[in-house]
């Protein structure tokens, strides 16, 4: 059986996850939209916004690290209890490549 027909109606990101994922790219964009706003603003400190830039990367990361969860939950496991060991191995690579 291919690995993709056994997850969970066939979705790689599960919909359990989607206020948690929303949740961590709103914290991103506040910080985005913070430093934005702040490099317009005449009297802005450059290190308050070199400390906005810093904690973004950080915000984005808490996102990835709910969609990682979310895909080796519903289809890296899912291929697991499929037995398909090659394509198990193949997608840990493929979405730690990102990671």
């Amino acid at each position: 059986m291919d690995a993709l027909h056994c997850t969970a109606e066939g979705k790689l990101c599960t919909p359990k996850d989607a206020r948690k994922r929303a949740r961590r790219l709103s914290i991103a964009r506040g910080h985005l939209d913070s430093i934005v706003r702040m490099l317009d603003a005449p009297e802005v400190y450059c290190v308050d916004v070199l400390r906005q830039i810093k904690a973004l990367p950080g915000a984005l990361s808490g996102a990835g690290d709910v969609v990682l969860r979310g895909h080796l939950e519903a289809y890296v496991a899912t291929s697991a209890m499929c037995s398909d060991s090659v394509e198990l191995v193949r997608e840990i690579m493929e979405a730690l490549r990102y990671r």
